[in-house]
């Protein structure tokens, strides 16, 4: 039955992701969303959409397994990290691992880890972008599944280069979520999978 498919959303902050999810699910629900931060802005999305959301009130020694804790009982299809600041734990990536996606704002395996506008600026580079992964137990070194990019003009600042990158986030993301809903990207032996529907160049989807 459509809509059948139940992902789980992490955030820590604005939201804009999650936003976009809730706005382009075709093929998915969210079934809730879980923040590890009470004043995440992100929050009201749910509010707005009649999502169920949890904040976890506990201390940072027993936030990892809080969460843990719940993801097992919530027991969604798809876990999506957006703008999830807190690296998990092991046993969390393995239990989940297949089910368990980020986006990164980057073209990957260039600029793994935070500040990545500022960095792309500073390493004078032409080409930047996001990519959504599976998550594996390292730092944004998951299994690549698709990734969408933009020009870095010589004009560009930190705050215009993360605009233009947010704007490739928010249609990249969904359209990986719809696909993987609809059973057209998988996971198989550490090695993403595509569908007949699915073509490899990402672009055509994403409106890169």
């Amino acid at each position: 039955m459509k809509n059948d498919f139940k992902v789980l959303v992490l955030i820590s902050g604005r939201g804009s992701n999650l936003k976009a999810l809730i706005d382009q699910a075709v093929d998915f629900r969210i079934i809730a969303v879980l923040s590890d931060e009470p004043d995440a802005k992100g929050l009201k999305f749910a509010d707005e959409a009649g999502i169920p959301k949890h904040v976890f009130h506990v201390g940072k020694k027993l936030l990892k397994q809080a969460i843990l804790e719940k993801c097992r009982e919530i027991s969604p299809d798809l876990i999506a990290l957006a703008g999830f600041m807190r690296i998990l734990q092991p046993e969390f990536v393995r239990e989940f691992y297949g089910k368990l996606v980020n986006i990164h704002p980057s073209l990957l395996p260039d600029l793994p880890g935070l500040n990545t506008h500022k960095r792309a600026i500073q390493a004078g580079i032409n080409k930047h972008g996001c990519t959504v992964h599976y998550v594996d137990n390292g730092v944004d070194t998951g299994p690549i599944i698709a990734q969408s990019s933009c020009a870095v003009t010589p004009d560009d600042t930190e705050e215009s280069l993360s605009a233009k990158v947010l704007a490739l986030e928010h249609r990249l993301y969904p359209w990986v979520v719809n696909n993987i809903a609809r059973g057209q990207i998988k996971l198989k032996r550490d090695k993403v999978w595509f569908g007949d529907d699915v073509k490899m160049d990402v672009t055509a989807y994403a409106g890169n």
